[in-house]
């Protein structure tokens, strides 16, 4: 039972660092760095090997990596993906004028 509840954990973690890497790639490079939020090749390397270590826990038990791998998909989907989103919406700090 226990190995099933860890199992579906590392399932949802994969699901959510490959939605965060999808994402970053489907963004385009020039919003991060407006927003000073690192470079896209950077936020697409960290999230690619997240998921590939979230990945690769699902088969194996890497625990403790794939909460790091977390982390980094919870860092970008949290922090990152909202200012950047902000750039192409017209969005500023007082919503949509």
């Amino acid at each position: 039972m226990l190995d099933m509840l860890w199992w579906l954990i590392f399932v949802a973690i994969f699901v959510t660092s490959l939605f965060a890497l999808v994402d970053a790639v489907r963004t385009p490079g020039q919003a991060f760095p407006a927003m000073d939020k690192q470079t896209k090749k950077l936020w697409v390397g960290l999230l690619a090997v997240a998921t590939f270590v979230s990945f690769s826990a699902v088969f194996t038990s890497m625990r403790f990596f794939v909460f790091i791998a977390l982390i980094a998909s919870l860092i970008y989907l949290l922090d990152v993906r909202p200012a950047v989103r902000s750039i192409g919406r017209n969005e500023g700090p007082y919503g949509r004028w």
